[in-house]
């Protein structure tokens, strides 16, 4: 009868700990996606800024100096 108690909360455990190790495994694969996006929104920002950045140096004029 003892033995049957102890393989009762056995159980228990382990189906807590299989829980446990689903909940970490779906925060990591959580954790991966925000960053991917995060790397995906910096490099967006990186490329806007050198599109603005490359387009005002070719509109710019040369400067004249005046007598």
């Amino acid at each position: 009868m003892r033995l049957c108690v102890i393989s009762l909360v056995a159980a228990l455990a382990a189906s807590v700990c299989l829980v446990i190790a689903f909940i970490a495994a779906g925060v990591g694969v959580i954790s991966d996606l925000f960053v991917l996006v995060a790397g995906g929104a910096l490099g967006l920002i990186a490329w806007t800024t050198l599109r603005r950045w490359r387009g005002r140096e070719r509109g710019r004029r040369p400067m004249r100096l005046e007598p």
